[in-house]
């Protein structure tokens, strides 16, 4: 009866221990887990409401994750990472999210595939706008 109280104990104690550990990983140099959340959605051209639809949750949900969690479900963690291409370990701030100084429009890319999906008359007048656009900035 005793082994048993002792082996419950020491299963609470490690994961107490677990627990401490991915708090002090999520928050890693003063930068919480929400405020690198944030700030690698605004560098992969996110909305919150894009990121939510992405992922399939609500729009307060990112804006949950983002000011006032300090952890995220489990099952979401691999879906954010693919979303905003990075890996988990960065997302966690367990490796420093690489960055190469440019930032990529994304929400612009995207608009470009959705443009590529349209069938060729549809698109026609779309480039012929860019065009213009383009050949009165130079």
């Amino acid at each position: 009866m005793k082994a048993e109280t002792l082996a419950y104990n020491w299963h609470d104690v490690e994961e107490q221990y677990i627990m401490r550990k991915m708090k002090l990983q999520l928050k890693q140099e003063g930068e919480s887990f929400g405020e690198r959340l944030a700030r690698l959605r605004q560098a992969a051209g996110y909305s919150q409401r894009e990121l939510a639809a992405e992922i399939g949750i609500s729009h307060r949900m990112v804006a949950y994750y983002e000011k006032e969690a300090g952890h995220i479900p489990i099952d979401l963690l691999p879906l954010l990472a693919k979303t905003l291409r990075v890996s988990a370990d960065q997302l966690l701030g367990i490796e420093k999210a690489k960055t190469n100084g440019r930032t990529r429009d994304t929400r612009l890319w995207r608009r470009f595939a959705q443009v590529e999906k349209l069938p060729q008359d549809q698109r026609k007048p779309i480039i012929q706008i860019i065009d213009a656009v383009l050949k009165k900035e130079k």
